[in-house]
Order: structure tokens, then C-alpha cells, then sequence
């Protein structure tokens, strides 16, 4: 097994350790291994690449999702620094819709989420300088684009700060909150 798993969600999102190969140098690890996915149900293609980088802590991006045809599945790590990563559940036949998962991520707990199609994504970084590099299993595609607000008292997601001092991007900042959507998944 190349990867330690914690599945959340009845195992639609996944807490992924890659292992760590160790010696005098350093480590090695294979972090995506599609095969070692596969055995672990994850059959996901994902077509592209991103790497986010935040100067500042307490810097949050998301909550997004793409509707379809365009949903995305994602596979996101932190390269460095740590982030609060936070998937809510928008499929609507689903026993956990509408709930949260919020989980550590850091460059050194080396853990990894992936988040299925049918959840929004976002996360808050807990430090200076963090960056980020995660996998979509779609292009991105304006038109489609949402951003649901992380303060929809709805979802009721509590960060370890106060709203004041979370910087957000314009797009966030003006995100929807669920009861202005419009059925999705």
C-alpha cells in the first residue's frame, strides 16, 4: 500500500499519507499513483495541475465548485506552510448534504484530501507563505464557476479566526450562500 487512507463522507472524500521513503538524503514518496488510487476506489483522471501560493495567514480561497458539465474532482496538497482544508457536501440525495469536513493539511503532516465531484472546496491558511498544489479532474471553466460564502451561516463552518481578519479575493468575498442556488448535483 502506497497510501494511507481515512475516508470522511461515507468514503466519497479521502484524507490520503503517501509514504515516505527515508534515508540519509531525505525522502521519497510517490504522491499520485494511479493504480494505488485505483485500489483504493479513487478512479479519477485528473488533467491538470495547479499551485497556489498565499503571503499572508489567515488567506482564504474558496468555497468553489464547478457545475456540469464541468464539476471537478480535486487532489490537493500543501508543498509548504499549513491550511485548514474544508469540503461540504452539495449533493442533495446524500445523507451527509450540506455538512463539512474540516482537515489539517501541512507540509508536515504530509497529508493529502481528495474531494469527489458534488462538494465544494476551499481552505484557509494557518501561516505566512503557504503553497499549495492540487489536481482537477476538469479544466477550469468561467462560466461555471461558483463560490459559495464560507460565512453562510447554513453550512455553519467555524475557522479558528475572526472574519476580520481573513483576506479574501473579491470573487469570494461576494460568494452565494446555498439558499441561492438552485439544485446542482
Amino acid at each position: 500500500m502506497k497510501f494511507k487512507a481515512e475516508w470522511h463522507f461515507d468514503k466519497s472524500v479521502c484524507e490520503l499519507t503517501p509514504i515516505k521513503i527515508e534515508d540519509q538524503r531525505g525522502f521519497f514518496s510517490e504522491v499520485y499513483q494511479r493504480d494505488g488510487f485505483k485500489e483504493l476506489g479513487i478512479e479519477d483522471t485528473f488533467i491538470q495541475e495547479n499551485h497556489s501560493f498565499s503571503k499572508n495567514k489567515y488567506t482564504f480561497r474558496g468555497l468553489h465548485f464547478q457545475k456540469p458539465p464541468f464539476e471537478q474532482s480535486k487532489l490537493i496538497r500543501v508543498l509548504r506552510g499549513s491550511i485548514l482544508d474544508i469540503a461540504v457536501d452539495l449533493r442533495e440525495n446524500s445523507p451527509t448534504f450540506l455538512q463539512h469536513r474540516s482537515m489539517s493539511l501541512s507540509e508536515k503532516n504530509f497529508k493529502q484530501v481528495f474531494v469527489p465531484v458534488g462538494f465544494a472546496h476551499g481552505f484557509l491558511t494557518l501561516e505566512d507563505d503557504c503553497e499549495i498544489s492540487y489536481k482537477v479532474s476538469n479544466p477550469y471553466d468561467h462560466d461555471s464557476d461558483v463560490s459559495l460564502s464560507v460565512f453562510d451561516k447554513e453550512l455553519n463552518i467555524e475557522l479558528p479566526c475572526k472574519r476580520e481578519a481573513i483576506t479574501l479575493s473579491e470573487k469570494d468575498a461576494q460568494g452565494e450562500n446555498i439558499k441561492s442556488l438552485s439544485k446542482i448535483f
